[in-house]
C-alpha cells in the first residue's frame, strides 16, 4: 500500500472537543474553533485524543466530529484523527473509519489500559500503521500510558511500515529527539507533544509541536514556536517567560479541565467537560483562574 503524505511541521493543536448544555458535541464551536486556529498559523488540527476525551467519545461521535473537522478546513491543513482504543481490532476499524470520513493522517496511540511488552505493543501499532494508506504519527507518552517506545522500537517500526512518517515524542525527555534522529536522520518529522519543553525540543531537532494552550492561544504559540525555529532566541525566551505557568498546565492530570477553563476565559470555550471529568470547583479553580488572568493582564503584544 503507497503511503500518502502530509507535512508534520509546525503547530498542529490537540483540539479540545466542545459540548453543548447536554453533553453533546457543540459541531458548530468546533468548526469555528479549528478555522480560528488555522488562521493563526496553525499547521494541522489533531482530533479527538486524551485533550479531546476522545475515549468518551462513541465511534459514531467521532466520524461525525472529522467530517465537521475535514469540511470546515476544506483541506487549507490535514485533519489528523487520533486512533486509540482499547483493542487493536477496533483501533484498526476506527483508522479505516477516519479515512473514509476524509481525514488525512492517524496519530497511532498504544492500547489503553493494557500496557503490553514490545511484540504486543509492535503488532498493535503495526496493525493500524498498515490499515490504510494514510501517514501516521506514533504518539510516545509513557508518563501517562506506561508503554515507552525507545528509539531503536521506533527504528524498527520505522523500517517496516512506510506509513509512519512522524513521531509525537512526549517522553519529557529530550534526549530521546536526540536519539531518534541519531538512528534515522531525516526519516521521521519529530514533534514535540509536551507544552513546556517546546523551545528546548526545537534545539534538539524537533520540526512541530503537538500542542495544547494553542486551544486558546494560537496567535502566542506560532508566534513561540516560529521564533525558536528561526532562532530568535531573545524573542522565544521572552514569550516563553511569559508563557510557561500556562504551558505547565498542559503536564498535569486535570490539564483537560485547566485549558478548557482558559479558552472560556479568553471567550473562546466553555468548560464543560464529559463525565468521569468534573469542571474545576473550590480552591482548585480559584487558583487557577488567578493564572490565567494574571498572564490576560501581562499578555504581550505580539508582532504582525
Amino acid at each position: 500500500m503507497e503511503p500518502t503524505s502530509i507535512d508534520w511541521r509546525g503547530v498542529m493543536p490537540a483540539m479540545t472537543t466542545p459540548f453543548g448544555p447536554t453533553g453533546e458535541i457543540d459541531h458548530d464551536f468546533a468548526r469555528r474553533h479549528a478555522q480560528w486556529m488555522v488562521e493563526a498559523g496553525c499547521t494541522g488540527i489533531i482530533a479527538p485524543g486524551s485533550l479531546g476525551e476522545g475515549n468518551t467519545l462513541r465511534l459514531d461521535e467521532r466520524a461525525a466530529l472529522w467530517e465537521t473537522l475535514v469540511v470546515a478546513l476544506a483541506e487549507r491543513v490535514p485533519v489528523i484523527a487520533a486512533i486509540s482504543a482499547l483493542s487493536t481490532a477496533e483501533a484498526v476499524a476506527m483508522a479505516q473509519l477516519a479515512a473514509t470520513r476524509g481525514c488525512q493522517g492517524l496519530m497511532v496511540l498504544p492500547p489503553y489500559v493494557y500496557r503490553g511488552d514490545w511484540p504486543e505493543m509492535r503488532a498493535h501499532v503495526g496493525a493500524v500503521f498498515a490499515a490504510t494508506s494514510l501517514p501516521c504519527m506514533l504518539y510516545n507518552n509513557p508518563v501517562a500510558y506506561g508503554t515507552d517506545f525507545t528509539p531503536e522500537q521506533i527504528a524498527e517500526l520505522a523500517e517496516a511500515y512506510p506509513t509512519l512518517a512522524a513521531v509525537k515524542e512526549s517522553s519529557t525527555d529530550l534526549r530521546r529527539l536526540t536519539g531518534i534522529r541519531a538512528l534515522l536522520g531525516e526519516r521521521l518529522a519529530l514533534l514535540v507533544g509536551v507544552d513546556d519543553a517546546i523551545v528546548e525540543g526545537i534545539g534538539a531537532g524537533a520540526v512541530g509541536w503537538v500542542a495544547g494552550l494553542v486551544n486558546a492561544f494560537p496567535h502566542e504559540s506560532v508566534a513561540l514556536f516560529e521564533a525558536a525555529q528561526r532562532g530568535a532566541m531573545a524573542e522565544a525566551f521572552a514569550l516563553y517567560r511569559w508563557f510557561l505557568p500556562l504551558l505547565r498546565m498542559d503536564t498535569v492530570p486535570k490539564f483537560v479541565q485547566l485549558i478548557k477553563l482558559a479558552q472560556q476565559e479568553v471567550g473562546w470555550g466553555s468548560e464543560a467537560v464529559r463525565p468521569p471529568r468534573l469542571p474545576l470547583t473550590g480552591s482548585e479553580r480559584e487558583q487557577t483562574l488567578a493564572e490565567i488572568r494574571a498572564a490576560l493582564r501581562d499578555r504581550p503584544a505580539l508582532s504582525a
